[in-house]
């Protein structure tokens, strides 16, 4: 296959990118299918290594037939630059000209003017007839071998290129195929060489006669038809990379040798490293050996026929009759909804729906366990007069009192109320406690497990306690006097650092102050919103707040009913009831009434109370579509009265509001 170029690879992009959709269906392979083509093409690879390159993307049925189809379009572009081309170049291949051939051609093609066919080929011929006569005109003034020279090779380059010019203009109108082009030019250049003037020494005749030998062979070559050359062997590689003939025998191209040491050192790496990865194949290759056995024949994947599936008669019936009947029926719950709320009975309906707690069974049984103690045998069992058997013996005179239970919610061990002393108390205290450590520090000293301490020097009463030693030596005794000073400040700040909390700890203190012990029994609030889904400042302040308090609890959103279940101590209670009650300015935000009208938003605790345990994980929202999945939540935590007391309230809201 042969090379193509750029401009030739665009042409066909169209061609080669509609084969590649009908092979790959339009999926993600289809770029990279294109530009392998082009890529081929461009370099002039064959069938096979175009089919090879291919199986890459796809199998190999699918690229042998897209191969095929893309040889037929290359062989059909091929007819038509044949026939674009018309008889100047029919017969044998046309060899491609070079990239810098095409350049100049464009170029002499933009610098030419817009002229007919006829005065274009006239002014081509006495283009032609001006370079061969002015040549052995300028000869015949006395030049030297190699001026003569320079001078033909110039008149030669615009002779081809006034003949190219001339082929472009043939090439575009055919009428110029029956005129005569090259005899005019020949005959008039032997004119000119003819009646040019004779030179005075035979040196100069015989380079004339030479050049005019030169300028006939060239003109004469101008009229035989073009040679066809060449094209250069395409480039073939085999999978280790190797270069191959079309035989397929290898063949040795020769390489430079480095000299640096630097590059020799480069190239012992390389050849090691391709030595590695070598061994490395033929392990793995050996490796695969081993365990294959081919007594074992691989069956082919079969693919199974797909067999036609009907739909039954009238399905699609019945689905139209459905949807029919759940249109009339949705449009006439929204009619009895509507006279519902007119009359009011909306409100009625919904308490009515809301099912109360069950705690106690439906069954009471026949006997209690307290009566089986004095029963003869069970409540069947009859005595003489027709009565139920009782045991007399064990009726007495004697009161069984039940065993007294601590209530649950009491602690165990007793609670003292701390004790509050007056800042009076707290001075005579502090003084009694420094007064006992002193007489402590005293007996040690007198006891001598403690030398005395040096005298406590300060600058102000320097003179006072030295006397006569401050006066002998004033510098070196401030001296030591400061030091002493530093060494009782350091001593005061190891101290307090000493009793500094770590970060941990005062994390861990914080924590503490805000938790409260909820062993004996939790604090827990239940507020109603009327709408919360919207608004994300006031969600995250009611669950960053929950979270910094370290209460537990869940927020429900539903519509027109958002219930907030917090849990914690008393305090924590507190400060979350001021926020949902008074910080959060929940009037600012207006939502949509059941009528549709818009009225502000409220938040109503519903009940606060007590609770054995906590029900609730940490705090996070849970949304429901239905309110039968909400009560469902709820009851699934054991509290689902929460919801019930929420849920009604929001329901009397809703019908007083109308």
């Amino acid at each position: 296959m042969s090379y193509y170029t750029r401009k030739e690879i665009d042409e066909l992009h169209t061609d080669i990118a509609t084969l590649a959709k009908g092979i790959t269906g339009g999926g993600s392979d289809e770029e990279r299918v294109i530009s392998t083509i082009e890529h081929c093409l461009h370099n002039g690879y064959e069938r096979r290594r175009i089919a090879e390159k291919l199986e890459k993307f796809l199998d190999a049925k699918q690229s042998s037939k897209l191969t095929d189809k893309l040889q037929d379009k290359l062989d059909e572009y091929r007819r038509k630059g044949k026939k674009r081309n018309g008889g100047a170049e029919t017969g044998a291949d046309v060899p491609k000209k070079s990239r810098f051939d095409m350049k100049e051609k464009s170029s002499d093609v933009k610098t030419t003017p817009e002229l007919t066919p006829l005065v274009a080929a006239s002014m081509a011929a006495a283009s032609i007839n001006a370079a061969t006569v002015a040549a052995p005109a300028v000869s015949t003034t006395g030049l030297n071998s190699t001026q003569i020279k320079l001078m033909m090779v110039n008149a030669q380059r615009e002779i081809e290129e006034r003949k190219r010019a001339l082929n472009n203009l043939k090439a575009k109108d055919p009428i110029l195929a029956s005129v005569p082009q090259i005899g005019l030019p020949v005959a008039l250049a032997t004119q000119a060489l003819a009646k040019k003037t004779v030179p005075e020494d035979s040196e100069k005749a015989k380079k004339i006669a030479e050049l005019q030998a030169q300028i006939r062979a060239k003109l004469s070559n101008l009229i035989q038809p073009p040679q066809v050359q060449d094209r250069p062997k395409p480039l073939i590689l085999d999978e280790d990379g190797r270069t191959i003939d079309k035989s397929g025998r290898t063949i040795n191209i020769p390489t430079l040798t480095p000299t640096l040491k630097a590059n020799i050192r480069a190239k012992k790496r390389e050849v090691f490293n391709k030595s590695q990865v070598q061994s490395e194949r033929h392990t793995q290759q050996e490796e695969s050996l081993k365990f294959f056995d081919d007594r074992i024949a691989q069956k082919p994947t079969l693919r199974t026929k797909r067999s036609l599936r009907f739909h039954e008669p009238g399905k699609f019936q019945q689905l139209a009759e459905r949807m029919r009947m759940k249109a009339q029926l949705e449009k006439l719950q929204n009619e009895i909804s509507q006279i519902a709320r007119k009359t009011g009975i909306s409100s009625a309906t919904k308490l009515a729906l809301i099912a109360p707690k069950q705690d106690t069974p439906d069954d009471v049984p026949a006997m209690e366990w307290w009566d089986s103690v004095i029963l003869a045998q069970d409540m069947n069992t009859m005595d003489e007069v027709g009565k139920i058997s009782i045991r007399h013996s064990a009726i007495t005179n004697l009161i069984e009192h039940p065993t007294q239970m601590k209530p649950p919610n009491e602690p165990l061990k007793p609670v003292y109320l701390p004790v509050f002393l007056t800042k009076k108390e707290r001075k005579k205290l502090r003084r009694q406690n420094r007064r006992e450590a002193w007489k402590e520090e005293q007996e040690k000293i007198r006891l001598g497990l403690v030398g005395p301490p040096e005298p406590k020097l300060r600058i102000s009463n320097l003179m006072r306690v030295l006397g006569t030693e401050a006066v002998q030596d004033p510098t070196k005794i401030e001296a030591h006097v400061r030091e002493q000073m530093a060494k009782r400040q350091k001593a005061h700040e190891d101290a307090n650092n000493a009793r500094k909390l770590t970060a941990e700890q005062k994390s861990e203190k914080k924590i503490r102050k805000i938790k409260e012990d909820t062993s004996c029994g939790v604090n827990v609030s239940v507020y109603r919103i009327r709408d919360l889904q919207d608004n994300a400042s006031k969600k995250f302040k009611v669950e960053t707040n929950a979270k910094q308090l370290h209460m537990t609890g869940t927020v429900v959103l539903f519509r027109d009913c958002c219930v907030v279940v917090v849990e914690g101590g008393p305090k924590q209670q507190k400060k979350y009831r001021r926020l949902m009650q008074h910080r959060i300015k929940w009037e600012e935000d207006m939502v949509k009434g059941p009528d549709g009208q818009d009225i502000p938003n409220t938040c109503v605790l519903v009940w606060e109370g007590t609770s054995q345990r906590r029900h609730f994980g940490e705090i996070k929202f849970k949304v429901f579509p239905m309110e039968k999945m909400a009560r469902e939540f709820f009851q699934k935590h054991q509290v689902e009265h929460y919801w019930d007391l929420a849920y009604s309230g929001a329901v009397l809201e809703a019908s007083a509001d109308n």
